[in-house]
């Protein structure tokens, strides 16, 4: 693949002579590949990055082949001191700033995945909006990437400057993933130092917000499990706080515990758990039954000291808006599934506000 990519020129100097290769992943015939550039180069690069992809696809046994920018490296920072064993992590955000113009920034995740992750984040999402917040949606899970076929929208975003990604907007959300970058049927076989850099692009390099027009929420629908992925963004966001999705079964309830110790090790508050197929209704008959239990995770947000903040049904119409582009928040808006949404939206932006409120602390009576 080197050698392929050798072929390739830029300013008189192929692209492993100048350096340029930053990291190459090989797996079945699939190839991704990523160019450290200099963020202002980023434009004029494009006609070099699509050579390089051409190149690679002629490889003999290449399937398909991805070529991704990433800005230079820049020189490590010095190394913070190491905290004392026993002692908690960094505070969120200590490792980068905010991202300018948003004004808080969320994270739903959960410790396994097949749970509805992707739904609640999305739904969640647009449900913010309905309530007339200026709500953006970042899909965080890079090896499973399914946000733009819930919201409807696969084309590639623009970057009018070759600095910034422009996100899209759907359903009155912004939203931007790596999903839209790639072709959908492209397998992401990153290593985890690319998923990170891939992860700080489109947080920090998307056009989220600007002084006119800030933004409310971000929320972000991170990866499940809780690996370099969560303590990345743990660390380098100032997030405000974590919501946790699961089913009501033991076994994903095991996995929710792991999910709200480790964003409690990272200082991250838990806003609540979220049960997600809590309750199937027939729709011929209207007989109600629980196919993964009930009450579960409520249960368990109560023996972690953290709120339930609602219990989403499983029907058929979230399955198939969600299909279809159209989150149930959105295409049934006076359906049950919807006002289920809605509730979860209003608990945690109050159990957003709460949090705000007690960092700040009680107002101070002076006696003049």
């Amino acid at each position: 693949m080197r050698a392929a990519l050798a072929g390739v020129q830029y300013r008189g100097r192929d692209l492993v002579a100048a350096g340029m290769v930053g990291g190459l992943a090989i797996k079945a015939g699939s190839v991704q590949a990523t160019l450290e550039v200099d963020p202002k180069e980023a434009a004029a690069l494009e006609p070099v990055r699509k050579a390089a992809e051409a190149a690679i696809r002629a490889v003999p046994g290449v399937l398909s082949a991805t070529v991704v920018m990433t800005a230079e490296s820049a020189p490590a920072p010095a190394r913070a001191p190491t905290p004392p064993a026993g002692g908690r992590g960094p505070q969120p955000g200590a490792a980068a700033g905010e991202i300018p113009g948003v004004r808080t920034i969320i994270a739903v995740a959960s410790g396994k995945g097949g749970v509805g992750k992707s739904t609640v984040a999305v739904n969640l999402a647009t449900a913010m909006a309905r309530l007339g917040l200026n709500v953006g949606l970042l899909d965080a899970d890079i090896y499973g990437p399914s946000v733009p076929r819930m919201m409807g929208r696969t084309e590639r975003p623009d970057s009018p400057d070759g600095k910034q990604l422009i996100p899209l907007h759907a359903h009155g959300v912004k939203f931007m993933s790596i999903g839209l970058l790639v072709d959908e049927r492209t397998p992401m076989i990153w290593r985890g130092p690319m998923v990170m850099s891939a992860l700080q692009q489109m947080l920090q390099d998307v056009a989220w917000a600007s002084p006119a027009e800030p933004m409310d929420v971000l929320v972000l629908d991170m990866p499940p499990g809780t690996g370099d992925a969560q303590l990345t963004v743990a660390q380098r966001v100032p997030l405000a706080g974590a919501v946790i999705v699961s089913t009501p079964q033991d076994i994903a309830l095991l996995d929710a515990r792991r999910g709200v110790a480790m964003f409690e090790k990272v200082n991250v508050p838990v806003l609540g758990v979220v049960e997600n197929m809590s309750v199937y209704v027939c729709p011929n008959c209207g007989h109600a039954a629980h196919p993964f239990g009930h009450g579960g995770a409520r249960s368990e947000a109560e023996a972690l000291g953290v709120p339930c903040l609602a219990e989403i049904p499983l029907t058929l119409g979230i399955r198939e808006q969600g299909d279809l582009g159209a989150p149930i928040v959105v295409a049934m808006p006076d359906s049950a599934e919807a006002k289920a949404f809605l509730e979860l939206a209003d608990a945690v932006v109050t159990a957003i506000e709460a949090g705000q409120s007690a960092r700040r602390g009680a107002p101070k009576i002076v006696f003049e």
